[in-house]
């Protein structure tokens, strides 16, 4: 039988946003061994975040990046225009500087990859609560780099996500609806940009920093 936990008003009320079973098992048992925090709310999808996140209202919501439908970053966004304090952390595989930018501008308090240790979880969902922003050193070093690399539109982004696809500048012209010399264009700026000189190395660039994920990415043929 598990242990009943007593929730009072000093009990940090957490969601766990994350499409895998269990990942959130997971997660609930560690927050369980702290008797000062309490999961009262889980979702699979970033829909379901919201949901729950209007019904339960979480003192800290923990968000995955990568679900289907809605994805982290919407739901975080959704999130904090129902309410704008909202706390919330992103625990994720991915460590890539946008994707941490991308995170934090859209309101996340907080930073973590899943490998990390449970004890760096606990502590950064006390920082978050406690109103403190929560991103480990190495990942804030990471963030500062960001700052100093010329950013891709967004419409270099798309071009990147469909090379990613394994599409031609022809395809990507017809997606786009632009010329195939408007995409050369593009696709000479992502080389400047991310100090690449092929295809092959501009994709590891783009998913080594977040720009585009593993799911974009087109077997080899």
């Amino acid at each position: 039988m598990s242990q009943e936990i007593q929730v009072t008003d000093s009990t940090i009320r957490v969601m766990c946003v994350d499409d895998h079973r269990l990942m959130r098992e997971g997660i609930v048992l560690i927050i369980g061994l702290d008797p000062s925090m309490t999961v009262v709310a889980e979702a699979a999808t970033g829909e379901e975040a919201v949901e729950r996140f209007v019904a339960c209202r979480p003192d800290v919501t923990l968000m995955d990046l990568q679900m289907p439908g809605m994805n982290g970053l919407r739901a975080i966004h959704a999130i904090r225009a129902v309410q704008a304090d909202a706390r919330i952390i992103v625990l994720t595989m991915y460590a890539g500087d946008t994707n941490i930018y991308h995170a934090l501008q859209a309101g996340a308090m907080g930073y973590l990859l899943k490998d990390s240790v449970p004890d760096d979880l606990i502590r950064i969902i006390h920082d978050v609560h406690a109103g403190k922003r929560a991103v480990p050193a190495h990942l804030e070093a990471m963030l500062t780099e960001h700052e100093t690399k010329p950013a891709l539109t967004f419409r270099e982004i798309e071009v990147l996500e469909l090379l990613a696809k394994g599409m031609r500048n022809k395809e990507i012209g017809g997606t786009l609806y632009i010329t195939e010399e408007t995409v050369r264009a593009h696709i000479r700026n992502i080389f400047l940009k991310l100090n690449v000189h092929d295809r092959t190395a501009a994709l590891a660039e783009g998913l080594r920093r977040g720009i585009v994920r593993v799911g974009y990415v087109a077997e080899a043929e």
